[in-house]
């Protein structure tokens, strides 16, 4: 049964066309004449039946549905796109997978890992995303993420499901200047010292103090970092003290660059989940849950 499809050519017109609400800038990013972008968006409207720009005052806009599929036809170019540079980098063997991961999990935990992964399956090809927040995986090319998150967060992220891999243990670190004769302190004292603060956990803090019987009005205060490696980076300038999980400080615990404020760790809301999509799970994301789930024992 043959597709009812439009041609790429005139996708690709209307994709650009509509992300600069011009045909002549659109001609010139793909390098056609204006007249030939034109006619391909008018055939493109001819083959769908649907009006996809208005005239305006000031030139042309999308309507509604031409909004709409715009937003639609920019996710599946791009995920064309994706899929040829992957067959492309692999010469068709193997498989690939893509991942989201939080950043700074991925790069201080994850991809030193990485060559234990190669090592056992070298024709597995692993492509790494950042994303610190759930989305859709309808939306995307990606086939599974790597989230830290609640429980309940977990609860509200539709249509996936999720394998659980570690939880996390928070601890106060700092530069090894800023403690004194060298002696970690007691809960009551960090509540007088400039406190590092994650954009993404608020509250963790106030939660670390509370857990300790400490008043600490100041709990909330101190300057926000979007990434625990801003964080860390932070606190090992002695700009402060700052609350991390402990396998994100491995390396700088291990080499004195960070030290441990107060001995007192705390199990946090938060955990690491591989996060899936409610589908029939490919051989290479299998091979990958197992992996990872090994490595998180060891």
């Amino acid at each position: 049964m043959r597709r009812k499809l439009p041609s790429t050519q005139a996708l690709n017109c209307f994709e650009a066309a509509a992300r600069h609400q011009s045909f002549t800038r659109a001609a010139q990013e793909l390098n056609l004449t204006q007249g030939a972008v034109s006619r391909q968006v008018a055939a493109l409207e001819a083959f769908l039946g649907v009006p996809l720009f208005k005239r305006t005052q000031h030139g042309m806009a999308l309507t509604p549905a031409g909004a709409d599929y715009a937003r639609q036809v920019r996710q599946r170019l791009d995920a064309l796109e994706r899929d040829a540079v992957d067959l492309m980098g692999r010469r068709g063997q193997g498989d690939s997978l893509t991942l989201a991961t939080v950043p700074t999990f991925a790069t201080r935990w994850l991809i030193p890992r990485l060559p234990r992964l190669a090592a056992q399956h070298p024709d597995l090809l692993v492509h790494l995303e950042t994303s610190t927040r759930p989305f859709l995986f309808t939306d995307t090319g990606i086939d599974a993420a790597l989230w830290a998150g609640t429980p309940q967060q977990l609860q509200q992220w539709a249509g996936t499901q999720a394998t659980h891999l570690m939880d996390e243990d928070v601890l106060p670190v700092c530069s090894p200047r800023l403690l004194p004769q060298g002696q970690p302190v007691e809960p009551a004292a960090l509540a007088e010292w400039p406190l590092l603060q994650q954009s993404t956990r608020p509250e963790a803090w106030r939660q670390w103090f509370d857990a300790q019987g400490v008043d600490a009005p100041r709990a909330m205060a101190g300057p926000r970092y979007e990434l625990f490696s801003m964080q860390a980076a932070a606190a090992m300038a002695g700009l402060g003290v700052a609350l991390m999980p402990t396998l994100l400080v491995q390396a700088e615990l291990a080499s004195g660059a960070l030290v441990v404020a107060c001995p007192r760790p705390l199990k946090a809301q938060r955990a690491y989940y591989l996060v899936q999509p409610q589908v029939t799970e490919r051989p290479a994301l299998s091979a990958f849950r197992a992996w990872v789930m090994g490595e998180c024992g060891r």
